[in-house]
């Protein structure tokens, strides 16, 4: 039986988490924190932490975890250089889960993303559209900037000096280099992402979109049932889900 803590408890993905762990027989809730409460009254009880608190929260309790031999799942969004700093080298003392979604089907669509942008080559325009309810309060998206990191990647280019955040007035014509990164805020939209790939005579789309914050807890649970069995080290969800083990695709033979 694996012993989870749940930080952010009180909040929509941590309210989530809890009506979805009765449906994973694997594991036991032993800890709820949240705001104004103390990780070092739990953390004994468990065997692992999912953080759904908040981005300033995170490095502290990514600490705390070090200290105790604690595996992680991060959940939290939006941390700064300063922040990532403060957490990512715990991973030389406990495996930790650190992702921008959590969900199967959007870790699909990332492993999607990176083999169309493969296959299509530098010959289409890349652009990606977010949408989230109205009281999320960071934005881009953390999994618009995962798709827009994966497109930079392929394209070996440095995210900072492509990415284009909305257009407004007269910016002139879109250069073949840049990616293009859209936020759309309003009601409670769980979560929305579509990839464009354009280019004169066609274009291509993939997108996902989440009804229910239910996709996420279920994915942060499975996370928090694999990293209890990892050694040490620093790991997304495309770990969890094996999708980086999947072959690569071959390169199309093109007609002519």
């Amino acid at each position: 039986m694996t012993r989870v803590i749940i930080a952010g408890s009180r909040g929509r993905m941590g309210k989530a988490l809890l009506a979805c762990a009765p449906m994973h027989r694997e594991l036991e809730v032993v800890g709820l924190i949240d705001q104004d409460d103390d990780l070092r009254a739990v953390i004994e009880r468990g065997d692992v932490v999912i953080d759904f608190s908040s981005h300033a929260a995170t490095p502290g309790m990514a600490e705390l975890c070090a200290r105790n031999g604690k595996a992680m799942v991060i959940g939290t969004t939006g941390h700064d250089d300063s922040e990532k700093s403060r957490i990512t080298p715990h991973a030389s003392r406990i495996p930790m889960v650190l992702a921008s979604n959590y969900s199967t089907g959007v870790n699909t669509l990332f492993w999607l993303t990176r083999k169309a942008a493969e296959i299509l080559g530098p010959g289409y325009d890349l652009e990606i559209v977010e949408m989230h309810h109205r009281l999320k309060q960071d934005a881009p998206s953390g999994t618009a900037k995962s798709l827009a990191e994966i497109l930079a990647e392929v394209r070996q280019q440095q995210l900072p000096k492509v990415a284009r955040h909305g257009r407004e007035g007269i910016v002139g014509e879109r250069t073949a280099g840049e990616i293009g990164i859209h936020s759309v805020r309003g009601g409670d939209v769980v979560g929305d992402h579509t990839v464009i790939f354009a280019t004169p005579g066609e274009r291509m789309e993939l997108t996902h979109k989440a009804s229910s914050r239910e996709t996420f807890a279920h994915g942060a649970l499975r996370a928090a049932l694999w990293v209890v069995r990892q050694k040490p080290g620093l790991y997304d969800m495309q770990d969890v889900l094996g999708l980086k083990e999947m072959p690569r695709a071959a390169n199309p033979v093109l007609p002519g």
